[in-house]
């Protein structure tokens, strides 16, 4: 039996259920995460809310993605890897690059790879980057400020990632092209 219940804007608790409209209303729909993650309301909130502002970072949508992917395959969030996979289809990026985010490995452009080094960095060292790692990121055109972004962008996807996780959130159907699992 399910722990977590798969809330609609009709059975979810009352603080959640305007932020779920929100979420129905910009998507078109209601993910089934955002139904189970309604379970708390100030989880949902927060993750919506803190995301948003992770949109609005200095780091560009392309950017932004490849520390979500890097955070989404080493946290084995299938429904992340799916959504971001999805998100970097849309923005046009290169197919390689999609591949290479999945797999783990590094990534055709230079200073794209530099970003997924310096993600790794951040969670491999709890924020501890040592200073080698710090300078390798800046070398490649970045600033101090996107160092920061990218710890926003960590905190904002070990949200999401271990929520669903916990819930055992599915994919929507819409994502099944870009399903992923991770490797054995």
């Amino acid at each position: 039996m399910p722990v977590f219940t798969p809330h609609t804007t009709d059975t979810a608790p009352a603080a959640a259920r305007p932020t779920m409209e929100g979420v129905r209303r910009k998507l078109g729909q209601l993910p089934a995460a955002v139904g189970l993650l309604a379970e708390s309301p100030e989880l949902l909130k927060g993750f919506l809310t803190v995301n948003g502002i992770f949109e609005s970072c200095a780091l560009d949508p392309v950017e932004r993605e490849v520390v979500v992917l890097t955070v989404a395959t080493r946290n084995e969030c299938h429904l992340c890897v799916a959504m971001h996979t999805a998100t970097l289809t849309r923005h046009g990026a290169a197919p390689e690059l999609i591949a290479a985010l999945r797999a783990g490995t590094p990534l055709p452009d230079d200073r794209l790879e530099a970003l997924r080094r310096f993600t790794l960095a951040v969670l491999d060292e709890r924020g501890a980057v040592p200073e080698e790692d710090l300078t390798a990121f800046l070398a490649a055109g970045y600033l101090p400020r996107h160092a920061l972004d990218v710890v926003l962008g960590v905190g904002t996807y070990t949200i999401s990632t271990f929520a669903n996780r916990l819930t055992r959130a599915p994919l929507d159907p819409h994502l099944a092209p870009y399903s992923w699992e991770p490797a054995a």
